[in-house]
């Protein structure tokens, strides 16, 4: 399969929430969707409060049918109260890279 669709989130944790942030996004249930093909979770290195997300899916479509869908929405619904202000996020066409854990 192919990354055809990228997706990034930036977010800042309530003071002292963020690794419980960081816990509840690694355990995100897109993690086991054939159709997410790219999930990494990092924290700023001069800000431990803010937390980023970069994900690859196969698709636009993949992505929006997942968000739309009961688990994605469960959480959200828990990630908010840990968050200070708006998150931003951008959709991306992913051209290239290598990613090695």
């Amino acid at each position: 399969m192919t990354v055809r669709h990228g997706f990034h989130a930036t977010m800042t944790a309530q003071p002292g929430k963020a690794d419980e942030l960081i816990e509840l996004l690694l355990d995100a249930p897109s993690l086991p969707n054939d159709d997410c093909l790219v999930f990494l979770v990092s924290r700023s290195a001069s800000d431990r409060d803010v937390v980023h997300v970069i994900e690859g899916w196969t698709s636009v479509e993949a992505h929006s049918a997942f968000f739309a869908g009961e688990q994605a929405q469960a959480l959200v619904a828990k990630l908010q109260p840990l968050l200070v202000g708006e998150s931003t996020y951008a959709d991306a066409v992913p051209v290239g890279g290598k990613a090695t854990f």
